[in-house]
């Protein structure tokens, strides 16, 4: 493992370019023209080897507590992430976005590991390094980008990209034979911690795919990938589109299942409310019913007055002579004296001839017409 020792170095193993000497007057007459940080972001952040810093002004050493306080003022603080970046998540952002803020004015350069790297000392990748790159180089913390980064940070890389510190998470990196590839950099001074996100990282998403294999290989044969492709047996291939076939009738089922639910649900409202209309419509009419034909209704009563009427009609007219005689009769207290009273007797009535046997005669009638008209 390389250590932070050269020829070009100072005794404590820290970089000339980095330490804490003061500069020569002729150098601190220069101007720095260190790259500055991103402020829009309607382009992906460049390739190291596309803006590397040129700057010839003395790069010095700086604390962790100077670099909070926003010094230097003329050029941004270098801090330095590394990684493999390999399905790059929400836990990479993360990290790279504690980096970035880590002190007020900062420069993020984030290395990744090329494939032949990577597959040497940490194993093969989903994806290949173009895709890495350019993962990276669309995250809005990131301001440059240092492809075929190396797995080991030596004092040559960190004088090339004049780097102040180094963002990672704390726990000890074991690699290339070392329990912790940043042992030397945490010696330094230069590393400062960031934390990880829990519950997500590049092997937890790959945990996941072996765990499901075949609901993935199922979705890709279902999207047109072959079986080739997949590295899907033929047997595994038949097996799958089946399952594919079964999954996509209880799809139909389902969905039959949901409409009839809802059909039901909607005839359950419309009946409802035709049951409500329907009880309101019955009270309507059995208060209409009993208004017209109960005991104190319209019916009965027209239903008198047509009988009175009916019985009027069918009976007899009273004539209006028996009235007119009844009252010529009360009228003439004679006539009904002469009606009503006895014959006198014979010897009475001698000589009285045929007078009296018409007065008889006319008394008779009289009486046979009053009881006629009273019945």
């Amino acid at each position: 493992m390389p250590v932070l020792t050269t020829d070009a170095e100072s005794e404590t193993g820290i970089p000339k370019s980095l330490s804490n000497e003061p500069p020569s007057e002729t150098m601190e007459e220069i101007e720095h023209t260190c790259p500055q940080p991103r402020l829009t972001l309607t382009a992906p952040a460049p390739f190291a080897d596309e803006t590397s810093c040129q700057c010839q002004a003395p790069h010095e050493k700086l604390t962790i507590a100077q670099a909070r306080l926003g010094t230097p003022v003329d050029r941004p603080v270098r801090v330095y992430a590394d990684g493999i970046f390999d399905l790059f998540h929400s836990g990479h952002a993360r990290a790279l976005m504690q980096a970035k803020t880590l002190f007020p004015n900062s420069y993020l350069l984030v290395g990744v590991c090329s494939d032949d790297l990577t597959h040497k000392f940490k194993g093969f990748t989903v994806m290949n390094e173009a895709e890495r790159y350019e993962a990276l180089r669309h995250c809005r913390y990131v301001d440059e980008v240092i492809r075929d980064a190396p797995w080991t940070l030596t004092p040559e890389f960190l004088e090339k990209h004049k780097i102040d510190f180094v963002a990672h998470d704390d726990i000890p990196y074991s690699s290339a034979g070392s329990d912790d590839v940043y042992k030397h950099i945490k010696e330094a001074g230069m590393f400062v911690p960031t934390q990880r996100t829990e519950g997500i990282s590049t092997s937890d998403i790959i945990t996941r795919i072996v765990r499901d294999y075949d609901v993935y290989a199922r979705r890709n044969l279902q999207r047109g990938y072959t079986a080739k492709e997949l590295n899907v047996s033929f047997i595994n291939e038949k097996k799958y589109r089946f399952q594919n076939q079964v999954d996509k009738m209880k799809e139909k089922v389902k969905n039959v299942e949901e409409r009839s639910k809802e059909f039901v649900n909607r005839v359950e409202e419309k009946s409802h409310d035709l049951i409500q209309k329907w009880e309101e419509k019955s009270r309507e009419f059995i208060g209409n019913f009993l208004e017209l034909f109960g005991p104190d209704g319209a019916w009965k009563q027209m239903f008198q007055e047509r009988s009175s009427r009916m019985l009027q009609a069918l009976s007899p007219k009273q004539s209006p002579n028996v009235k007119l005689r009844m009252t010529s009769n009360q009228s003439h207290p004679s006539l009904m004296a002469v009606c009503t009273a006895r014959p006198r007797n014979s010897t009475e009535h001698k000589g009285a001839g045929l007078h009296s046997m018409n007065h008889k005669a006319a008394r008779e009638h009289w009486i046979h017409a009053c009881i006629y008209h009273c019945n």
